[in-house]
C-alpha cells in the first residue's frame, strides 16, 4: 500500500484497462526509460537490503522529486502523486523490471502519511517537503533491549520539564539511524505505567545533545541497523503525535500504515527475477525446478491482487489485521525466493548477502507468530 491511509475505490487488482490507463503506463515507461541511467540499474540490482545505497537513493529521489513521483500515494496537495493503487503498483513493477534504485524511505513510506493523517498543521509544513526533498532522513525508534515484539514492555523514559520532554533510555534494531536527522519513537511519559498506557509518540531530531548511535553489524557484513543510546536528551513536547499518555494509539496506527508496504510487490519481483535468472545461469532449468519458480510467481500475482484489494477495502476484517495479512504472506514469500536462490547458486556473494538480509524480515515490524496471533483473534478463535 506504500504508506496509503485512504480507503481507495479502485478495482481489486492492478491491471488496468482504458485509454486514460494505457495513456499512464505509456508515460510511466517512457519515463522510466529515459530517467534511469546506467548507473542507477546497476545500484538497483546491487541491492540486497532494505534500500540501495545513499548515492543512487539520493540521484534517483531527485529525478523523482522533480516529476512529482516521490511520494506516490500521498495526496497531492502535499506534494504526492496521488496515484490510486492500481497506478502505484504499475510504477513500482515497471520500476523493478528496469532494475530501478530502492527507495524505502520510513519518511515518505511510514512517518510522512502518519503526519498528514493525525499531525498538526505546523507539524505538516515543517516536516512534509523536507520528507519529500530527502532534507529529513528518519528512522524508527520502537524496538528496545527487553522489547521487541512485545513493544509495549517499552521503558525508554520521557520526564516532563516545562515545555520538555527527557529522554532517558536507549533503542535497539534501529534501522538506518547511523545517517537519519530524525526519529519517530514511543518513550513512557508516566513512570508507574505499564504495557500500552502511559506512552507518548514524539517526533526527534537525531543532533540533539545526549543521542549517541552505535551501528550494529549483521552477518553478511552491512550495518543497517543500530543501537541509539538517550543520554538526558531534551526535546520539545510540543513535538509529539496525539497527546501525552496515547502514544500507543499513534503507534498502532502508524503500525498498519507500516506493515503494508515493509516488503512491495516490486521487491518480491526482483528477488524472483534475479533466482529465476541464476537457476537459468546454474543450468538448474529442470521441471522441478520450473515448477517450483511457477509456483513462486503465482504466490506473487496472489498478494499483489490481494494488495490492491486490501487497499479498496474488500476485506471487512479491519486494517490492523489486514495489513497484518499483508505483512505476513509478503516477508515469508520474500524469504522463500531467496531460498531458492540460495539453493541454485550457493556461491554467489548477491545470493547469499540477499538470503541473509531476508532473515530478519519476518522479524521486524512484528514476528510472523505475531501476526499469526492477530488476524487469529480476528476470525475469533481463542
Amino acid at each position: 500500500m506504500d504508506g496509503s491511509f485512504q480507503i481507495e475505490t479502485s478495482r481489486s487488482h492492478s491491471t488496468t484497462n482504458g485509454a486514460a490507463d494505457a495513456a499512464f503506463r505509456a508515460e510511466v515507461d517512457a519515463f522510466l526509460d529515459t530517467a534511469l541511467t546506467d548507473e542507477l540499474r546497476a545500484a538497483g540490482r546491487a541491492t540486497t537490503g532494505l534500500k540501495s545505497s545513499p548515492e543512487a537513493c539520493a540521484a534517483w529521489r531527485d529525478i523523482l522529486l522533480e516529476r512529482g513521483w516521490v511520494a506516490p500515494s500521498w495526496p497531492v496537495a502535499y506534494g504526492g502523486a496521488g496515484w490510486s493503487t492500481e497506478q502505484r503498483l504499475y510504477f513500482e513493477n515497471a520500476s523493478a523490471e528496469r532494475d530501478g534504485p530502492i527507495l524505502q524511505s520510513s519518511g515518505v513510506r511510514t512517518i510522512g502519511p502518519l503526519i498528514i493523517a493525525e499531525g498538526t498543521q505546523a507539524q505538516k509544513d515543517r516536516y512534509l517537503a523536507a520528507i519529500l526533498s530527502g532534507a529529513h532522513e528518519w528512522c524508527q525508534g520502537f524496538s528496545e533491549p527487553q522489547a521487541g515484539s512485545d513493544l509495549s514492555a517499552l521503558s525508554l523514559r520521557a520526564e516532563r520539564d516545562g515545555d520538555d520532554f527527557i529522554l532517558t533510555g536507549s533503542k535497539l534494531w534501529t534501522s538506518f539511524a547511523n545517517y537519519a536527522t530524525h526519529m519517530f519513537l514511543l518513550a513512557r511519559c508516566d513512570a508507574g505505567s505499564h504495557g500500552g498506557h502511559g506512552l507518548v509518540f514524539l517526533l526527534v531530531e537525531m543532533d540533539r545533545p545526549g543521542i549517541e548511535v552505535r551501528p550494529i553489524r549483521f552477518i553478511d557484513g552491512a550495518c543497517e541497523t543500530n543501537e541509539v543510546f538517550f543520554n538526558g536528551v531534551r526535546t520539545p513536547a510540543a513535538d509529539r503525535i496525539g497527546d501525552v499518555g496515547e502514544g500507543w494509539k499513534a503507534a498502532k496506527r502508524l503500525m498498519e500504515i507500516a506493515r503494508s508496504n515493509n516488503t512491495t510487490t516490486g521487491l518480491l519481483r526482483r528477488a524472483m527475477r534475479a533466482a529465476k535468472q541464476g537457476a537459468a545461469e546454474a543450468g538448474c532449468m529442470d521441471g522441478e525446478m520450473q515448477m517450483r519458480l511457477a509456483d513462486m510467481v503465482r504466490r506473487i500475482d496472489a498478494f499483489e491482487a490481494l494488495e490492491a484489494h486490501v487497499s479498496a477495502g474488500g476485506i471487512d476484517i479491519g486494517p490492523a489485521p489486514a495489513t497484518s495479512a499483508l505483512k505476513l504472506l509478503a516477508t515469508e514469500l520474500h524469504q522463500a525466493i531467496t531460498e531458492v536462490a540460495i539453493d541454485v547458486a550457493p556461491h554467489s556473494a548477491f545470493a547469499q548477502e540477499k538470503y541473509f538480509a531476508t532473515r530478519a524480515a519476518t522479524i521486524y515490524s512484528g514476528t510472523s507468530e505475531v501476526h499469526r496471533n492477530i488476524l487469529a483473534r480476528a476470525i475469533g478463535c481463542p
